[in-house]
């Protein structure tokens, strides 16, 4: 297995709740960079933004066209479009896609998944937390396919189980953990050289 460069979360119904009880947990064990897509953020963003800083004590920022990825920060799918990533010989930069939605959602959780895998390969580790719906299945599916690893939030912790439950079902997760053990499973991860 590969050390994780970057750790790569979609949520939806119940996020903002579950993020702001993961990433101060997180922030204390890892210094990876974390991209997020949350469903439904819509104009409270720069709120989840400020708030997911203020917990983490992390720098967080809602991601723009060509922002660097960088060790020690979140980025957060903006308004209206699909969060990506994009390597390139000397670093990896934030791409915004204003492209259709899909699985009904801009952002959409698959979109930022497969470039993250296409940009990371197999140091990538993307973590489907509580929401609606099966966004997040394809791209989870590209995670795996490009040797790269994912978790899911069990079913007991989540709001609904909708998203982590169709990639658990599909056997794409490693494990299913409960959110209150969630950075810990990252961090045991992120140890592995």
């Amino acid at each position: 297995m590969s050390h994780i460069d970057l750790v790569a979360i979609g949520c939806s119904t119940g996020g903002p709740t579950a993020l702001l009880r993961l990433l101060p947990k997180l922030r204390s064990l890892v210094d990876t960079p974390i991209l997020i897509t949350q469903h439904g953020a819509g104009i409270f963003t720069d709120g989840l933004a400020e708030q997911i800083a203020r917990v983490s004590n992390s720098k967080t920022v809602v991601s723009k066209e060509c922002d660097l990825i960088q060790a020690g920060q979140i980025y957060l799918a903006p308004r209206g479009h699909h969060l990506t990533v994009t390597r390139n010989p000397t670093n990896v930069a934030c791409r915004l896609d204003s492209g259709a939605a899909e699985n009904h959602f801009k952002p959409s959780v698959d979109p930022m998944l497969r470039s993250v895998a296409m940009a990371y390969g197999r140091r990538a580790l993307a973590v489907i937390l509580t929401g609606m719906g099966k966004d997040g299945l394809e791209g989870c599916r590209s995670i795996v396919a490009h040797g790269g690893r994912v978790l899911v939030q069990d079913e007991s912790t989540s709001a609904v189980w909708g998203m982590p439950g169709a990639v658990s079902n599909a056997g794409l997760a490693i494990a299913k953990v409960p959110l209150p053990l969630m950075a810990e499973a990252i961090h045991r991860l992120h140890r592995i050289r």
